[in-house]
């Protein structure tokens, strides 16, 4: 049952042209346009060595976060969480075949974005070995848990109007600030302490660590990762409401 639900939930999510905006094109058209034009310093080296970590980051937070978020929200508008919660399917199976859903979704779009970022020349370091491989892989899978968790928070407890409004916002703000595009020493060092400790600047930071400069487990990134998931995912499993 779990994994039926979960391929309905996937192909739905494909033919979302709404979806596939968030997930796909944005982060596919960032990654061309900064790095075929010189528009943000991104320091010493190729732009595309700077911007390719944090645009993984970014196609994980629209996926598990946003997207996550405003689907949800509508079907929790709609009845469609009441009923598919009255049905055979457990409510835990429900949330794991949503979850395996962005799992197959982050899957496509990280091949499709590595592919491009090769086309452009990128060039990671370390990514070959079996630590960058882990660190990596570690990175992924607890941003999509915090991401996950603050989505169905915001979907279990807003209106899907407000919802829909927020989670766009939100995605916008998390984009220029979170140094996905613009480097985190352009801000004010009292801006860098604070918005270094968001998921989104400890999750492309981390893949940036790894992919750009070759570091090892980048254990403080894992870690500020780490509180955002058990945070948001015990406050949505506590607060959701599928009414």
């Amino acid at each position: 049952m779990i994994a039926a639900q979960a391929a309905l939930e996937t192909k739905m999510l494909l033919r979302n042209g709404e979806q596939l905006l968030l997930t796909v094109v944005i982060p596919t058209l960032l990654l061309v346009l900064f790095s075929s034009v010189d528009i943000v310093d991104t320091g010493a080296g190729k732009a595309v060595d700077f911007l390719a970590p944090g645009i993984l980051a970014l196609a994980v937070m629209s996926t598990a976060f946003t997207g996550q978020a405003i689907a949800t929200g509508f079907e929790r508008r709609y009845g469609v969480l009441k009923r598919l919660a009255s049905s055979p399917l457990p409510r835990w199976g429900l949330m794991t075949a949503k979850t395996a859903s962005v799992l197959v979704t982050e899957v496509l779009q990280v091949i499709l974005l590595t592919v491009i970022a090769f086309a452009l020349g990128w060039s990671p370091h370390g990514a070959g070995t079996f630590t960058s491989v882990a660190a990596v892989l570690l990175l992924l899978i607890l941003g999509t848990a915090a991401f996950s968790g603050l989505g169905l928070l915001m979907a279990g407890t807003l209106k899907a109007e407000a919802t829909l409004a927020a989670a766009n916002l939100v995605f916008l703000l998390l984009l220029v600030g979170g140094g996905v595009i613009v480097p985190m020493d352009k801000f004010p060092q009292g801006a860098q302490d604070v918005l270094g400790l968001l998921p989104i600047s400890a999750l492309s930071d981390g893949l940036r660590d790894v992919l750009q400069h070759g570091a090892a487990m980048p254990w403080g990134d894992l870690g500020i990762l780490g509180v955002w998931a058990v945070v948001g995912l015990a406050a949505a499993g506590r607060f959701f409401r599928w009414e």
